[in-house]
């Protein structure tokens, strides 16, 4: 009975001596690969424990690429591990690759998967193209009129190219500036919309797919809608900016004529003013002469007589001119 807990204790520390062992001994996965063809030393599975590269990876990786025929290096897939890379993407592009007859190798995969794209959807696009829907496209014909343009891209991963080449967004964009160019040499939108196929032709002429990652194979237009008149829109806004600067420009006007009739009565008063005042000096002026004997008193009298006749006579033309008004208005 007292030896049994020391026994205990030996079974479970040679359990997990066990564990440990079989851990940094992975006995399992050397059996696996040597049953598949597949060369490889417990002492080497030992170290990439060590240099902190998952023996499951590397093995399952070589055990596939075996399977499928290709020939992969051991030290080259640790590499590409410890730098990033996704070992079984790789492994399964090349092995896609290889049975769609397209030509691709392990260092071309392998740049392809640290520049972040994913290699494998790229083999799978270059045997299945995709199909890109393009946002609204807006654009104006020559006659003004605004058409609405949707479109279908076809297009297939160029491998060549996945590596520093221009990804969707610039596909799009590019398309966009093609259908804008299309519709807008276009001389009515009647003739785009009764040949759409002259937009996707214009288009696939220029090349578009140029320095990108993908190859353009077709280009559908999906829907083209009528939208606004721009150039009957345009003759309005430049109507109404027009009648804006005569209204402007008549108001400017009538300004200016007020301030000068306003100048006009300024000056008139002031005239009356003069005129006021120099009444107010005629009698100053006929008393220094009455003293200084220039003026007699039968040339006053004159004086009186020729104002009193003159009063006279416009009272009555004044009368006249009443009566002549009130005989035409009868």
């Amino acid at each position: 009975m007292d030896g049994l807990p020391f026994i205990i204790i030996i079974g479970i520390a040679s359990l997990v001596g066990l564990w440990i062992l079989f851990y940094f001994i992975p006995v399992g996965l050397w059996f696996s690969a040597l049953v598949s063809g597949v060369k490889i030393s417990l002492i080497q599975l030992v170290l990439m424990r060590w240099r902190k590269v998952p023996p499951e990876i590397i093995v399952n990786a070589l055990i596939a690429s075996s399977k499928a025929g290709l020939k992969l290096n051991r030290d080259e897939l640790e590499a590409h591990f410890l730098a990033g890379g996704r070992v079984q993407q790789v492994v399964n592009a090349l092995i896609s690759a290889d049975k769609a007859n397209i030509p691709l190798d392990f260092k071309s995969a392998t740049a392809i998967d640290l520049a972040g794209r994913d290699v494998l959807e790229a083999v799978q696009m270059s045997v299945n193209p995709k199909v890109i829907n393009t946002p609204p496209v807006a654009a104006v014909a020559k006659d003004g009129i605004q058409l609405i343009c949707k479109a279908r891209v076809t297009v297939r991963a160029n491998i060549k190219q996945l590596v520093g080449g221009a990804g969707e967004e610039t596909i799009l964009a590019r398309i966009g500036e093609g259908v804008v160019s299309s519709i807008g040499s276009a001389s009515s939108h009647k003739a785009v919309l009764e040949n759409p196929d002259s937009i996707s032709k214009v288009v696939l002429a220029k090349g578009l797919d140029s320095g990108t990652a993908f190859e353009i194979l077709s280009i559908d237009i999906a829907d083209i809608d009528v939208g606004i008149n721009i150039g009957a829109k345009l003759q309005m806004d430049q109507a109404n900016a027009d009648k804006n600067i005569a209204q402007a420009r008549a108001e400017e006007r009538r300004a200016m004529a007020v301030a000068l009739e306003q100048e006009m009565k300024a000056k008139a008063q002031e005239a009356r003013a003069k005129v006021i005042e120099a009444e107010a000096e005629v009698p100053k002026a006929m008393a220094e002469a009455f003293r200084n004997g220039n003026l007699g008193i039968m040339d006053y009298y004159k004086m009186e007589n020729v104002k009193a006749d003159t009063g006279m006579r416009d009272s009555i033309s004044g009368k006249g001119a009443g009566k002549g008004t009130e005989g035409e208005k009868k």
